[in-house]
């Protein structure tokens, strides 16, 4: 889909609701700055804070007819809460940073500060995108997976994400692989695509909806698109130290050249089971053990991005 132009958009948007989490950090000035720069754009503008975990879904269900967009504020469980709730309902979703390591705001180019987080989604373009619905229901914009990733969530303390924010991530996945690899750390893994059965001793799986994370400074594998209808599995298999540097390497270069300890394949639906069962993180929430299954929801998501970042992750 082709994204809206600046003007267009901007004209677009006159009532907005900002559903908010409180427990976020510095969750509720937060949201007096987002309501602030909303009504200096002359956007009418109400603000509701989420009181338990699921309730910004509920809230984004009774009132999106309301308004012309809604914005999230918070970490990421709280935007997937929100994203998730309106998939399929064409209400525009903006997502405003108010978590530690908030991955969904930088995987779509949106500045980390409200103040300029706000100019520059109501001037900015909207996109389509795919979601992946777990078996849970819980929706993820990014990626699932397991093993790796999720014990750099686990690992990383929060002073540290607070103080460093997404490079704190950095350090720990890159502990946690170099653990994995030493310690022999690796765990059997059946993904079953489409019917295919894809089987590997891994020391990480993800199944991937956005190509890149962590700000872009990781890209998960090849020509893996946000809005093909596809979710893309990703299957990491390294046995020695050198193994662990070379797949490090080739994801940062972008090379995915074949090679024997990385596997790729790609369905609308991926069934992931682990022995022994691993716990699952989806966009950096860490959620309950396999077996999980993900099914992709095609364009189900729309969602307001800054310009250029329009631009860039839909250069089509």
């Amino acid at each position: 889909m082709e994204p809206l132009s600046l003007q267009d958009l901007a004209l677009l948007i006159r009532r907005a609701l900002v559903i908010a989490n409180p427990a976020a950090r510095r969750g509720r000035a937060l949201a007096v700055v987002a309501q602030r720069e909303l009504a200096r754009a002359g956007v009418h503008c109400d603000v509701v804070l989420t009181e338990q975990p699921g309730h910004g879904a509920e809230i984004a269900i009774a009132r999106h007819h309301d308004y012309d967009a809604v914005f999230a504020l918070g970490g990421d469980g709280t935007v997937m809460e929100v994203a998730g709730a309106l998939a399929g309902s064409g209400r525009p979703v903006g997502v405003l940073a108010g978590g530690t390591g908030n991955l969904v705001a930088r995987a779509l180019g949106i500045p980390l500060r409200i103040s300029r987080a706000v100019p520059a989604l109501l001037h900015g373009d909207e996109i389509v995108i795919d979601l992946g619905r777990l078996d849970s229901g819980r929706h993820f914009a990014i990626a699932a997976g397991v093993g790796i990733d999720a014990a750099m969530l686990r690992g990383t303390p929060t002073w540290l994400k607070r103080r460093l924010g997404v490079l704190a991530y950095t350090i720990m996945g890159t502990w946690a692989a170099l653990r994995a690899v030493l310690l022999k750390d690796f765990f059997q893994a059946r993904m079953t695509v489409d019917g295919h059965v894809f089987e590997a001793r891994a020391a990480a799986v993800m199944i991937a909806n956005f190509g890149a994370v962590l700000g872009n400074r990781i890209t998960l594998g090849p020509e893996i698109l946000i809005d093909d209808g596809l979710l893309d599995g990703c299957m990491f298999a390294p046995r020695t130290l050198w193994d662990a540097v070379r797949i490090a390497r080739r994801m940062l270069r972008k090379d995915f050249s074949s090679d024997p300890c990385m596997m790729y394949c790609r369905g609308r639906s991926i069934r992931l089971e682990t022995d022994p069962p691993l716990q699952v993180q989806a966009d950096g929430e860490l959620l309950d053990s396999t077996p999980v299954t993900a099914v992709v929801e095609p364009l189900a998501a729309r969602l307001l991005v800054p310009h250029e970042a329009g631009r860039t992750i839909l250069p089509s």
